[in-house]
Parts: structure tokens; C-alpha cells; sequence
């Protein structure tokens, strides 16, 4: 099996036996971890991308069954940013030198497409050097179409999991994986740098969900790829269930960096959520994006995914300095710039041809 990671690093060929048995172990740990670090720095040098995070609203009309803004939960102080706030929160991260911004929230259907489309021409005008993600959920093809049209450089829509018997269980009646999947299709072919990814230790999940996760990642080839441990919520129906475990989500960062050498990969706060070294681990597991909270402070605890949450100190925008040094102190540096992706996600796996 040890050659088999290595194997693995040079063309990205391991069969389905060989990745589950990868993923079962910590016996190579260490050569894993050393490969995928070893590939990021091909590419990537030891540069971090720094993402400004801002929660633009914690309404949402969706009702999954592990997220803690989910519409039946009656117990969540909803909010929402408005224009001029989610404006300074852009001001105050550009002045920290963050040069994307990513705006998250619930499917609030008061974001219009002209609202938003207002919002980000107002961003590009002042902030021509930036790029802009969204995170909003599932909307129409025509919706995509106007919001990159305006200026939206990314998008991203965690599929959460490959497996649609799974995609089930995880979400409530006419939520459908399907309809996920296409709406990454339909991303993809309108020009966005797509982001996808799934929770590692959701309940009900086998090894086997995990595997098609990969698949289905080879299949969309996204620009970007997140990925974290579940952690549950209170006040959710999976409130009971335990928190997906570090070292696997740890194992399928090494692993994706691997399979895909051209992805930005973030080490997630769920990360430092379960384990105070969290952040560090994944960027040394291969992950090469970190992104602090630019929301407001009043907002924060509020927009709550999952319990314990983490919004201040180096999660957060003005904790900057903090997190510089101790991604420094991990062995990489912070790149002041957009940090996209350098090939089209076409070239994944010639990372051999070109630098060797």
C-alpha cells in the first residue's frame, strides 16, 4: 500500500478497494499527509488565500435536518445584513488585505436578483482587485446567469453527499440530489469557479457515501472543493448523533489534494471547532485557504450552522495578525490576492508533466 500513495500523488489512478482501504487507516497517515503537502507546495508554493467571510442572513426556507438555521427551528434569532452593512464589512476587509469576499447565507427569498446584482456591481466598482463567492443555495438558472453577469466570480454548493438514498436521510421531503447536482452543472457551464464539497461523519454515513463523493468530485471537477466534519446542533433533529471524527477528515483533505492539485481547499472553522490545532492540521493535510469571519460582530453567534461555533480570535477578520503568525509558524505565508485557481480544472492531474 505505501507505493500505492505514492502512485497515488504522481496520477491520481487508485481503484475504489485501494481508496476505502486509504481511508480506513492511520497507518499511512504520514506518508499521506507528507504527499498531499508536498503536491500543494507544487503548485501552490506556501501560499494561503485568505476568504472574508460575510453571513449575510441566517433566514432560510430549507429544513435539513442537521443545520441549526434550518426553517423549524423556532429557537434561532433570525437577522439579516443589509446593504450597508454587508458594504462595510467589505471596507474593513479590504483594509485587512483580504481580496475575496465570500457572502453566505440561507435561501432568504428576499434576495432579489436585483438586490444582489446592486450589491455586488457596488463591490466590483469599489474593489476592482477582489473576487466575489456566493453562497446562497439552490436558485434558477436565469438567477446564476444576472449574479455573474454582475460581477460573481465563484459559487459555491456543497452537495453534502453523492449518494441519494443518503441525500435522503440528511434532508426533508422534496429535497432532492439530483436537483443538487444539476444546479452544479448549470453553474459550471455558465462560467463560474464552481465550489462543491460534503460533510465527513454525517449520520448514516458509511465509507461507501464517501467513495462517491470522490467519484462524483472527479466527475464535476470543481475549482474549488470544501469539505469538514459534521457537528451537530441542539436544536436539530440530529442533535443525538456524534461529531464526524478529525483524523478521517483530515485523511479526505490528503486525499482530495491529491486527486485534485489545481483545487483551493479550505481548513474549515468546523476543523478548529473539534480540534484547537484544527486550522493547522488541514493546511498540512493540504488545504491552502482559511477564511476569518468579516461579519458583523453582533450577527456572529447567530448565524449558528452547528454548535460551538467559533467567530472570534484568529476565526475572525480582525484576529488577521493572530492567524499570519500562526500560519507562519505551520511552515506557509499569507498571498495578498484573488487566489484563483492557476489552470482550468480541465489540467487536474498534470501536475507531473508540468513540474517535473
Amino acid at each position: 500500500m505505501d507505493t500505492r500513495v505514492e502512485e497515488l500523488a504522481r496520477c491520481q489512478n487508485l481503484d475504489d478497494s485501494a481508496l476505502l482501504k486509504l481511508m480506513g487507516t492511520d497507518q499511512y497517515d504520514a506518508q499521506l499527509f507528507a504527499a498531499a503537502d508536498a503536491v500543494r507546495r507544487r503548485v501552490y508554493g506556501r501560499d494561503v488565500y485568505l476568504r472574508g467571510l460575510i453571513e449575510v442572513s441566517n433566514i432560510c426556507r430549507n429544513n435539513c435536518h442537521y443545520c441549526g438555521i434550518r426553517r423549524g427551528n423556532r429557537l434561532v434569532k433570525r437577522y439579516r445584513l443589509n446593504y450597508e452593512d454587508i458594504l462595510a464589512c467589505c471596507t474593513t476587509g479590504y483594509a485587512l488585505n483580504f481580496r475575496t469576499v465570500v457572502l453566505q447565507g440561507g435561501e432568504d427569498l428576499i434576495h432579489t436578483d436585483e438586490w444582489l446584482c446592486a450589491l455586488i456591481g457596488e463591490i466590483k466598482k469599489r474593489y476592482l482587485d477582489c473576487a466575489i463567492t456566493l453562497s446562497l443555495g439552490e436558485r434558477p438558472a436565469a438567477s446564476y446567469q444576472a449574479l455573474f453577469e454582475a460581477g460573481a466570480d465563484r459559487y459555491l454548493l456543497r452537495h453534502e453527499t453523492a449518494d441519494a438514498g443518503h441525500y435522503g436521510r440528511l434532508h426533508p421531503e422534496g429535497m432532492r440530489l439530483e436537483e443538487r447536482m444539476r444546479h452544479l452543472w448549470e453553474l459550471k457551464a455558465i462560467g463560474y469557479q464552481v465550489g462543491s464539497g460534503f460533510m465527513v461523519g454525517s449520520p448514516y454515513q458509511r465509507p461507501e457515501h464517501l467513495l462517491a463523493d470522490l467519484r462524483f468530485l472527479q466527475e464535476l471537477q470543481p475549482a474549488m472543493i470544501g469539505i469538514g466534519p459534521f457537528i451537530s446542533h441542539r436544536d436539530t433533529p440530529f442533535k443525538h448523533f456524534a461529531n464526524g471524527a478529525l483524523d478521517l477528515t483530515l485523511r479526505l483533505i490528503a486525499i482530495l489534494r491529491l486527486l485534485f492539485p489545481y483545487a483551493l481547499i479550505p481548513a474549515t472553522t468546523a476543523l478548529s471547532t473539534i480540534a484547537p490545532q484544527g486550522r493547522e492540521m488541514g493546511l498540512a493535510a493540504g488545504a491552502n485557504v482559511v477564511m476569518p469571519n468579516l461579519s458583523p460582530l453582533a450577527v456572529r453567534k447567530l448565524y449558528t450552522l452547528y454548535d460551538n461555533k467559533i467567530c472570534t480570535g484568529e476565526e475572525a477578520a480582525e484576529g488577521v495578525r493572530l492567524l499570519q503568525r500562526q500560519i507562519e509558524a505551520a511552515g506557509y505565508r499569507i498571498a495578498v490576492h484573488r487566489g484563483d485557481a492557476p489552470l482550468l480544472p480541465e489540467r487536474q492531474g498534470e501536475i507531473y508533466k508540468i513540474t517535473k
